[in-house]
């Protein structure tokens, strides 16, 4: 068997306490989250968990950012499979709603993300997320499918409610009765956008 060369195994090293993390941050939580879960359980030391991440909060952060890479992957497969640009456009922010049902994401994405890492608005991916929006607003109103708006505004406001909507069904009491409502509504919110926008009774 060939050695490993360090940077195989400092990657390897970093994969295994992010696996661990996530584990455990799924299963209970951030606050109950223990450097044992992170160590012990996958035959590291503490002092590789502080090289690696700093603390918790680091691991944390490497997880959520983890998890925004499969999500993100995930939509953009979603969005792929619709029909027109439009529908797309729909999809991805439908999908993104609709992952909120899924426990992983809501434990930590949803509820402890914004609890230890503040508004969502201000983490690293957020940027990504709405600069991507915008791009395909921009797309949509070059081809003539949507109205004359401000697509970074529009990005904005659209980007801020489907992350409400998410966290609402995150905390709901029926999350899939929640879910049926929100993305309902969003699609009624977002086809205002269209340049034939259809008629309602």
């Amino acid at each position: 068997m060939a050695q490993r060369t360090r940077s195989e195994m400092i990657v390897e090293t970093r994969a295994k306490l992010v696996a661990a993390g996530r584990r455990a941050f799924a299963e209970v939580g951030y606050a109950e989250a223990s450097m044992d879960h992170f160590t012990s359980d996958v035959g590291l030391t503490r002092g590789a968990l502080y090289h690696h991440f700093g603390d918790k909060r680091g691991l944390f952060e490497a997880v959520v950012a983890e998890i925004d890479s499969e999500m993100t992957a995930r939509l953009k497969a979603r969005a792929l499979k619709a029909p027109n640009p439009w529908e797309s456009f729909v999809e991805e922010g439908i999908g993104y709603i609709e992952m909120a049902l899924e426990p992983e994401i809501q434990r930590i994405m949803l509820r402890d993300g914004p609890a230890v890492l503040g508004d969502p608005s201000s983490w690293p991916s957020a940027n990504g997320c709405i600069t991507a929006m915008k791009q395909s607003l921009e797309g949509l109103l070059a081809a003539g499918v949507i109205a004359d708006v401000d697509c970074e505004a529009t990005a904005r406001m659209i980007t801020g409610a489907s992350c409400y909507a998410a966290q609402w069904i995150a905390n709901a009491e029926d999350p899939v009765s929640i879910s049926h409502r929100a993305t309902a509504a969003y699609r009624r919110l977002v086809e205002g956008l269209l340049r034939d926008a259809p008629l309602r009774h």
